[in-house]
């Protein structure tokens, strides 16, 4: 077996026990679908009917999903940061040291079990959305390539929190400094509120900042860019002109600048 597939074969293993981990404290999975599911009853009932100018906010509610999805799996991401860093505390990280394993499939296989986490996410997501009046009005193949692309963009930033947990003493300064980062970013973008809204200067990063993109993508892929949708969000910035490929690009990036990061820092960690 050659190096790659012994890595995989490896990094299968840890996934796997991570998942586990799920099965054994479903609280988990819980407690981290909850606050989606409050974020959208609150914008949809709550703020739906002043944001969407033709009242009701049944038109917000198809603009709002897309950005529900992408702050869910950002935040998601942080899961990766505070099983690194939980692990690292107990004394774990130095128990995978000594098994004759590849010491990239801890990070790979606590990365692709997140991916399996925000995928039941998602799920659940999705069947609140509908519930509230959510609608897929494109192709199943470009739906399905509206979650990938989330999924995608969510892979690679639970790189940069792997690189974080490891980083850091706890789980609860995983926490408290992902919140302090990823919080004004999924909100000083198109997420919950139309561009247009915001002063120049702010306008001109959420038009850059890559949570717009992604944002943006999925709601090209999933239909929900007409309507009051399109009037709301319609912006003549490249990112969102190019949504998917901005994506793309911004994904091949961070993993290929935190991958080696975290991957020294893992070695670090585990030598301390």
């Amino acid at each position: 077996m050659n190096a790659a597939a012994t890595m995989l074969a490896d990094a299968s293993v840890v996934a796997k026990r991570n998942l586990i981990k799920i099965k054994r404290v479903p609280d988990l999975l819980v407690f981290t679908t909850l606050s989606p599911i409050m974020f959208v009853l609150l914008f949809a009932y709550v703020f739906g009917g002043a944001i969407d100018p033709t009242g009701g906010g049944a038109g917000y509610r198809e603009f709002l999903m897309a950005g529900i999805f992408a702050q869910t799996v950002i935040f998601g991401a942080t899961n990766t940061g505070a099983g690194l860093a939980e692990d690292v505390k107990k004394g774990i990280i130095e128990r995978f040291r000594s098994l004759p394993m590849a010491p990239s499939a801890v990070l790979t296989g606590r990365t692709l079990s997140d991916v399996v986490n925000n995928v039941l996410v998602l799920v659940v997501m999705s069947l609140t959305g509908l519930l509230v009046g959510w609608r897929i009005h494109t192709s199943f193949l470009e739906a399905l390539g509206g979650f990938l692309v989330l999924l995608v963009f969510a892979y690679a930033f639970s790189w940069v929190m792997a690189w974080v947990g490891l980083l850091v003493p706890s789980p609860e300064v995983v926490n408290n400094a992902s919140f302090v980062v990823i919080f004004p970013l999924t909100f000083l973008a198109n997420t919950f509120v139309p561009l247009d809204t915001l002063p120049a200067p702010l306008r001109v990063f959420a038009e850059w900042n890559p949570v717009s993109a992604v944002t943006q993508a999925a709601r090209e892929l999933f239909g929900n860019t007409d309507a009051v949708a399109s009037a709301m969000s319609a912006s003549p910035a490249w990112p969102l002109q190019h949504p998917v490929l901005y994506t793309l690009i911004w994904s091949v990036v961070v993993v290929a600048v935190f991958g080696p990061l975290a991957g020294r820092q893992y070695r670090r960690a585990a030598s301390r």
